[in-house]
């Protein structure tokens, strides 16, 4: 039985890294405009804008925060790099107050309730909102989670991050639309 284990742990990598290849290929065809059309989203061009509800209930309008950086995280609760990123935006939220940084999350394949908990477990104090037809995620062209948009103060989209945001990646991109 091990044998039978062992001989198909060759194809299991090589399918996981087939996997891998074409997720990162959708995420790529999708962050682009090669028809360009001028459909969709592009960096250094406006932001789509974002319209819903949040977590708790309030109208928001990614509109209302221009003139201010703003970070647009798709994320997930049930998304353990998602999770983790939590600690690392609400310092950077604290250590940018000065610059005006807003952060702002879009839910994206989880249900409300846990992301709720999650949010008021974690005390995040920027808005999450709550995406049931994916509308956002389309306009973004969103491929996986966690997904980071960073916008200047203009609100033109400057940098995206696929996969998770480390320090050292946060203050790169952050340093596109730092004020």
């Amino acid at each position: 039985m091990t044998e039978a284990i062992t001989s198909r742990r060759p194809i299991l990598l090589a399918l996981t890294v087939a996997v891998a290849a074409a997720a990162l290929v959708v995420a790529i065809v999708r962050l682009t405009d090669p028809a360009g059309s001028g459909a969709g989203i592009a960096r250094n061009r406006p932001a789509p804008d974002i319209a819903g509800v949040t977590l708790d209930g309030a109208a928001f309008r990614l509109s209302d925060l221009r003139g201010r950086p703003v970070i647009v995280n798709f994320w997930g609760p049930n998304c353990p790099p998602c999770r983790d990123e939590f600690p690392l935006f609400k310092a950077k939220l604290a250590e940018h107050a000065g610059d005006g940084l807003a952060i702002v999350g879009v839910l994206m394949w989880d249900p409300p309730e846990p992301a709720r908990d999650f949010v008021a477990e974690f005390g995040a104090g920027w808005p999450t909102i709550i995406d049931p037809d994916e509308k956002i995620l389309s306009a973004y062209r969103v491929a996986a989670r966690p997904q980071t948009y960073f916008i200047d103060a203009d609100g033109i989209l400057r940098a995206i991050q696929i996969g998770e945001v480390s320090d050292a990646v946060f203050e790169r991109q952050y340093a596109t639309i730092k004020p």
